[in-house]
């Protein structure tokens, strides 16, 4: 037996210092809450944000502009990604059900189809909405266009 390699026994040594358990403890008398105030209360539990009073920051940050409740947002796919899509189910029907199983919407996504890209396949495209470009350049290609 050595020094060094003594250790207190399994069970001897208490791992959270306990308060609240008499002045003998030195956590006695008011258990580290300090004296007086809301947070020596029980039952204490500060609001979300509060700053002692100060003015907090969601209020003291400037607010501007405006955001439409009602706005309709569309997920934009564009032509390029639509040439990659047909090479890729080598098919020419597009619709919203092939674009989920591909993963380029999400499953409550409203898609608009937009005209960046080029689009050499013919496609019979069915979404919510199309841009006038992207509406020109799929009839050019020879396919057909079906707003939901």
């Amino acid at each position: 037996m050595k020094l060094h390699t003594l250790k207190p026994a399994e069970g001897s040594v208490r791992k959270k210092k306990r308060i609240g358990r008499g002045q003998g403890s030195g956590r006695g008398g008011t258990s580290t809450r300090g004296h007086k105030g809301a947070k020596s209360r029980s039952g204490y539990s500060q609001k979300l944000g509060f700053e002692g009073g100060q003015m907090p920051l969601q209020r003291r940050v400037p607010k501007f502009g405006f955001k439409n409740l009602n706005r309709v947002a569309y997920k934009a796919v564009n032509l390029d990604s639509l040439q990659e899509l047909s090479e890729k189910i080598k098919g020419s029907d597009i619709t919203i059900d092939t674009l989920i199983e591909n993963g380029i919407i999400g499953k409550r996504d409203l898609v608009k189809v937009l005209g960046r890209g080029e689009l050499k396949a013919k496609l019979n495209v069915t979404v919510h909405a199309f841009s006038t470009s992207a509406k020109e350049a799929i009839e050019k290609a020879g396919g057909t266009v079906t707003e939901l």
